[in-house]
């Protein structure tokens, strides 16, 4: 009998029992001793008992048969013998009874599982990868020495994480940058406005060589400087995920520019850069400018907010000119001026890309907004086009708008003049623009209020402001028109000699002086009539100030 080789350690101690079950049930009533074959032969049993029949025969569950026994399976197995009942003479001991297995239960353990082939499905233990890093931050904590962010902790699996104006500082940093190393959950990092400084800004640049997950990176406002910019130059030349950087805010001047220039030069995934509100000057302009010409890669580039003029601007103007990718550039708050208005003109007429310029508030004066708009006459992409808070004033925009009129071809959807008045005339070109370009919209600092008549001053004052200036007394003014010496004179002298003293009056000034001046009405004005009048006047400036004055001033309190 062949018996199957058991597969788990239930089945092989059942297989176990079962077995040494049968053969003790087997020596009870089918292997006999010497004195119980004696009896079989008495009694007529002389033929072959088939042990292995007999054994199949036989079914006794394992609850009622299982015993106790002190010996081992080895041993109880081979006590046991079959007897040959072929020979009728004689009765002689059974063979030992062989009782074949595919396995050998002597030599195994049959605690040992190794050592058994099993079907069944068992589950294995599995190990927990920790995606995203939340016990390497709190052993980071530990180790810096700072409190857990609760909030770190809550959103560390959302894809989008905002932790700005969280005040974590260079410790603070280090610690998430941590557990970021090994977070494949975060997609979009904001980490502005912490005070990373110095050594936090490498902490971030030492988690970015191994996170390949991160594709947006918010940096602004952490005051990184000079320094760090050269390692965090090196991270987006090697990070091959990082799409979209903002780094406004962070003290990088024209030594930090040589070694972002490098990174715009080598870079090649980066499509949006803002380094905004930092500290880029003239010098920075000419190294960021060839950089910006060579780049391949960049969509959108923000330089607001710096110190670029002079050669500087004109170099970044120049760079915008050769690149063929840029398609959004902001340089408002700068110092471009005239010169750099010149360059930006050039650079419209051969960027056949761009699609959004600002250049708000960079002291473009009228001049300037004039040869800007002679690119602009020459483009055929531009959409956006902002210019507010120059001192171009309603007569740049005029020229703006003529500018449209003369391209056939021209894109623009929006033109911004945001704090600059306008006028009606510029109202009027306004309206043939939106005849050409129906959907284009178009804001402006407002309609300049309508200019008031000037006051007219009464001729008797610009006659005594005359006479003061000159240091005159009225006898010697009235003798340069007595050329007769009468002490009168009539309205032609009287007029004549105005003419001839140089004093700015209207024929209509001339006629109200004599007017006042001859109160006798004979048509001659003498010497008298002059003082007469002029003291009369004086009388009546005075009187008109006082009433003023007390109109202005609050009654006198009574008591």
């Amino acid at each position: 009998m062949s018996l199957s080789k058991p597969h788990t350690k239930n089945v092989r101690l059942s297989q176990m029992d079962w077995l040494l079950t049968r053969c003790d049930e087997a020596e009870e009533e089918g292997y006999v001793s010497d004195g119980a074959e004696a009896d079989q032969e008495d009694e007529g049993y002389d033929e072959e008992v088939d042990p292995e029949v007999d054994l199949n025969r036989m079914t006794i569950s394992r609850a009622s048969s299982r015993k106790s026994r002190p010996e081992s399976s080895g041993s109880r197995l081979e006590k046991y013998h079959v007897s040959d009942s072929e020979s009728d003479d004689e009765t002689r001991p059974k063979p030992p009874r062989e009782v074949t297995s595919d396995y050998d239960f002597t030599s195994v353990d049959i605690t040992d599982e190794k050592a058994f082939d099993t079907d069944l499905e068992v589950e294995e233990a599995t190990s927990t990868y920790d995606h995203s890093g939340r016990t390497t931050y709190i052993e980071g904590c530990k180790k810096v020495g700072v409190v857990p962010a609760s909030y770190f902790l809550r959103h560390m699996h959302d894809p989008k994480l905002s932790m700005k104006h969280h005040g974590l500082g260079s410790h603070g940093m280090k610690a998430i940058a941590m557990s970021l190393v090994s977070n494949t959950k975060i997609l979009e990092l904001d980490l502005s406005d912490n005070w990373l400084g110095h050594d936090g800004g490498l902490a971030v640049c030492e988690m970015l060589k191994e996170n390949c997950f991160i594709t947006n990176l918010n940096l602004s406002d952490n005051r990184l400087g000079a320094r760090c910019a050269e390692t965090l130059s090196k991270i987006l030349q090697q990070n091959t995920t990082l799409t979209h950087v903002r780094l406004s805010g962070n003290d990088f001047d024209d030594k930090a520019a040589v070694h972002i220039a490098d990174a715009l030069l080598n870079t090649t995934k980066l499509e949006y850069l803002n380094l905004s509100h930092n500290l880029f000057g003239e010098m920075a302009g000419l190294i960021l400018g060839p950089a910006i010409s060579e780049n391949s890669s960049l969509k959108e580039l923000d330089l607001s907010w710096n110190s670029l003029r002079r050669k500087g601007a004109v170099a970044v103007a120049q760079g915008i000119k050769q690149n063929i990718f840029l398609r959004k550039v902001n340089l408002s708050w700068n110092g471009f001026g005239l010169d750099g208005a010149i360059a930006l003109g050039d650079a419209l007429k051969v960027n056949c890309v761009l699609e959004e310029l600002n250049v708000s508030n960079n002291r473009i004066t009228t001049e300037g907004s004039v040869l800007l708009g002679k690119g602009l006459s020459a483009n055929e992409t531009l959409q956006v086009l902002k210019l507010g808070r120059n001192p171009m004033q309603t007569a740049g925009c005029y020229a703006i708008c003529a500018a449209i009129l003369r391209n056939p071809n021209c894109t623009l959807q929006e033109i911004d003049f945001s704090d600059i008045l306008v006028n009606k005339d510029f109202e009027d070109i306004f309206k043939q623009v939106q005849e050409q370009l129906p959907d284009i919209k178009m804001r402006h600092g407002g309609m300049e209020p309508p200019m008031k008549p000037r006051a007219r001053i009464h001729p008797m004052i610009k006659l005594t402001n005359y006479i003061e200036k000159n240091n005159l007394r009225l006898v010697e003014f009235f003798n340069k028109f007595d050329k007769d010496g009468s002490m009168s004179v009539t309205y032609e002298e009287f007029e004549q000699g105005i003419e001839e003293t140089g004093l700015k009056l209207s024929h209509e000034e001339v006629q109200i002086l004599l007017k006042e001046l001859d109160s006798d009405g004979d048509g001659e004005i003498n010497y008298s009539e002059l003082v007469s009048g002029h003291t009369g006047f004086q009388e009546q400036q005075q009187e008109n100030i006082n009433i003023i004055l007390t109109a202005t001033q609050g009654r006198p309190l009574t008591t």
